[in-house]
């Protein structure tokens, strides 16, 4: 018996821990295989919603925030580093110098996602690689384009996008929605509409509770 599971996955682009969550759970759901018949949908979430267009230097900006030390935020990448290369994620955080806004990113993926499931999985992931593994800067409109070209989908849509603000005001609406559930961190990771996995899980935990919710739905 196949069991549909909904996944609403919550993140931004510019959060390291959502791309290793990401790998984890597919990782999870390859290791389900044909038990599951997951639908999984990217919903926008802003780390720095008021981040100008220029950016800021990543340390700056973390130390602004958090309060982290240079040897706290060194600790943390060697740790993000690691859980990315156990899910087969290249972070190489010697290219990613600043944090940038990420809203444009989060308009192209919400068309991404009306263009089909797999279009906006595959952007996702393009966007994930661009910032983290290739340090591009993803506020630019020409790398967000390349990332839907990578994806399968058509550049002449893609910048007409970009070109434009459609889709902010629907990206404004799913984020206040989340916000308004109590998401104020990510990646949340939304079962069935009811069941909240919180954070950068690994692939052993997502597994486990992917199959306790099927069997609670059988």
């Amino acid at each position: 018996m196949t069991t549909p599971i909904k996944i609403d996955f919550v993140s931004d682009v510019s959060c390291p821990w959502c791309a290793v969550g990401l790998n984890a759970l597919e990782t999870a759901l390859r290791s389900i295989g044909g038990e599951a018949a997951p639908t999984l949908h990217f919903q926008p979430f802003e780390l720095n919603p008021n981040m100008g267009p220029e950016g800021q230097d990543i340390t700056e900006h973390i130390t602004q925030k958090y309060g982290a030390t240079p040897e706290q935020q060194e600790q943390s990448r060697a740790m993000i580093r690691q859980r990315g290369a156990d899910v087969g994620f290249d972070f190489a955080m010697g290219k990613r110098s600043r944090i940038y806004n990420t809203f444009d990113a989060h308009r192209l993926l919400h068309w991404a996602g009306l263009e089909g499931a797999e279009q906006q999985r595959a952007l996702k992931h393009a966007l994930f690689t661009a910032y983290f593994t290739e340090g591009e800067d993803p506020s630019a409109h020409a790398v967000l384009q390349a990332a839907a070209v990578k994806a399968g989908l058509d550049p002449a849509g893609a910048a007409a996008v970009l070109a434009s603000d459609s889709y902010g005001a629907e990206v404004r609406a799913a984020e206040q929605f989340y916000q308004r559930q109590g998401i104020n961190s990510v990646p949340a990771v939304i079962i069935n509409d009811r069941h909240l996995i919180s954070g950068g899980q690994p692939a052993e935990l997502f597994e486990r509770a992917l199959r306790q919710i099927m069997a609670g739905a059988a």
